[in-house]
């Protein structure tokens, strides 16, 4: 204690010259001044950079930090627009619109559910295992498993209560008509835009706008809460189309016993109002069945109508007639030789099917003289001959916003040979659509004028464009009368109780550049001929049990014709003698 005391000894004093009374060495600061004021300055500086980075991210920056968050939780989501019905002539739906599921999945989650689960989840969605599994293996937060889901089964996969499933609400196309009118409507895929037919000539009439709101979603991809709408969407306008649905099914009907009569590979039919320029009917065979796809072909696929070409034959001889009447280089009754059958120009001969000797124009159309139409045509000028079948729509594009309506092919005239000259006269060596062929048949049909072809119901008339004169247009209907007459070559076109007027056409096909033993037989025509209100053109391809126009395709006019005449109500125009003589002959066809 004494001791202690010792080293104590005078507190005060130590105090007063500077020494704390709780020196320790131990707590004895190390730093100098000067690194202090380093450290405490390097302090500052952090601090002065925190707050540059807090002012920085709270003013600057405050939309981008703001957007980057949106991004996480926040979505637009899509409103689909209701696609436009399109109907017939008459109301009947021809394709609408179908309230279905996309169902879809986020794979992480997915993933963890029991196998039970998938596998029944697999079979609702029409699909193995192995495939579902396939499509949940992804990187990906958002897979598709299954569009245009039937609401049905898109119920029953919400109540396996499986963890990442979702559903979408979305529409499917639905075409009560299927085969009859598949060619005319077409189909859209599974987007809902337009792949074919009117569905995709009038895209945009049908589809309307679709509209968006943004939401907040959890990581499940539930709404949490809705935000905004950004944009309405706006559903698409209803077609009326020009078709007539029975109509159409009547050009079905008689097109398909046709083709299985004659064993033909396929077949087409057009009907055309002349006083509208209106399509009553477009049928092709093979068709398809727009509401089930799986196994389309491209042959089902194809609207020959449009897209086929084919040398047209004996029907182009009224056009060569037509001009030769209307440059008053022939009259109906001006006689032609023909000799005996044969015709040599050049190297070249030509033919007719039987021996005429000399007859006359109207019968050079009656009896479809290849060697009398010949001789007419090397009379004019290629020139002349070229504007005639240009003016009537030959060698270009129908210009009415069908999708796949071809050009056709006809070479310039300054090239034509003498030989070249008098076949394309008689439908060799020249290529057309059969809605080519049927809209030039007008100039027969009207007073010599054409007016603009559509698919879509018309109000008001249109204004017809002069080609030829009302005379020779009256002429020539004269003589196409004449051929579906008892000396004609389309006796198996007369309709009963009907006068009715056409022309035939057989053709051989080209093959890799060469004509083959393929046949295409034709006819296009109009009834009444007393005044003409439809014209219904049939080309058969192919057939190969009786290959003549006359043979296998008359008989589709006139039982077409037939009943298209009583279902428009279109009052018989022949005598009481006609129509026993039309009634056997139909009766023949049978």
């Amino acid at each position: 204690m004494i001791r202690k005391m010792k080293f104590l000894k005078n507190p005060r004093v130590a105090a007063a010259k500077g020494v704390s009374f709780s020196e320790n060495p131990e707590l004895k600061v190390s730093l100098s001044p000067l690194r202090s004021r380093l450290v405490l300055f390097m302090l500052f500086l952090a601090f002065v950079g925190l707050l540059v980075r807090a002012l920085w991210l709270q003013g600057i920056s405050t939309d981008f930090l703001q957007k980057q968050g949106e991004s996480r939780y926040a979505r637009t989501l899509e409103l689909p627009a209701t696609r436009g019905k399109i109907l017939d002539r008459n109301g009947h739906v021809l394709a609408s619109s179908v309230p279905v599921k996309a169902i879809w999945a986020i794979p992480e989650d997915v993933m963890t559910q029991p196998k039970e689960k998938i596998g029944k989840l697999a079979s609702l969605l029409g699909m193995s295992e192995k495939a579902l599994y396939a499509k949940l293996d992804s990187d990906r937060s958002f897979v598709y498993l299954k569009r245009q889901v039937d609401n049905e089964v898109a119920d029953e996969i919400v109540k396996l209560g499986i963890s990442g499933i979702q559903t979408r609400k979305e529409y499917k196309r639905f075409y009560p008509e299927g085969e009859v009118m598949a060619h005319v409507v077409g189909f859209t895929n599974v987007e809902d835009i337009g792949q074919e037919g009117i569905e995709l000539a009038s895209q945009d009439v049908l589809a309307g706008s679709k509209g968006s709101r943004r939401v907040i979603k959890d990581r499940l991809g539930h709404i949490v809460e809705d935000i905004r709408a950004i944009r309405e969407p706006m559903d698409g306008k209803d077609l009326v189309l020009s078709i007539d649905s029975k109509l159409q099914y009547i050009a079905y009907k008689y097109l398909g016993e046709a083709i299985e009569k004659h064993k033909a590979k396929a077949g087409s039919v057009l009907v055309l109002d002349t006083h509208t320029g209106e399509v009553l009917a477009m049928v092709n065979m093979p068709s398809f069945n727009p509401n089930d796809r799986r196994h389309l072909t491209g042959a089902q696929l194809r609207n020959r109508v449009m897209t086929d070409t084919f040398e047209p034959g004996s029907i182009m001889k009224p056009f060569t007639v037509a001009l030769a009447l209307e440059k008053g280089m022939v009259k109906p009754t001006t006689m032609i030789p023909t000799g005996q059958g044969r015709m040599t120009i050049g190297t070249a001969t030509i033919g007719d099917t039987h021996s005429n000797g000399t007859i006359s124009v109207a019968q050079v159309i009656e009896k479809s003289s290849n060697i009398g139409t010949a001789k007419i045509a090397l009379q004019m000028q290629p020139r002349e001959m070229w504007e005639m079948f240009t003016s009537v729509g030959f060698g270009q594009q129908p210009r009415f916003g069908f999708p796949g309506a071809v050009a056709g092919r006809v070479r310039p005239f300054k090239s034509w040979r003498p030989i070249e000259q008098a076949t394309m006269s008689y439908g060799h060596g020249i290529s057309v659509s059969l809605f080519q062929m049927a809209h030039s048949y007008m100039i027969f049909a009207r007073d010599g004028d054409m007016i603009p072809l559509t698919f879509l119901k018309r109000n008001e008339l249109p204004e017809g464009r002069q080609i030829v004169s009302k005379k020779t247009a009256r002429e020539m209907r004269h003589m196409l009368e004449m051929v579906t007459g008892e000396k004609g070559t389309a006796r198996r076109a007369q309709v009963a109780g009907y006068r009715v007027a056409g022309k035939t056409g057989t053709a051989y096909k080209i093959e890799n550049g060469r004509y083959v033993r393929k046949y295409v037989g034709s006819f296009v025509g109009f009834a009444p001929a007393s005044d003409p209100r439809v014209i219904i053109a049939v080309m058969i391809d192919e057939p190969t049990v009786g290959h003549y126009g006359g043979s296998a395709a008359a008989p589709v006019f006139s039982a077409v014709a037939a009943d298209t005449l009583r279902a428009m109500n279109i009052s018989p125009d022949a005598q009481v003698d006609e129509l026993l003589a039309a009634d056997k002959m139909a009766k023949v066809s049978l």
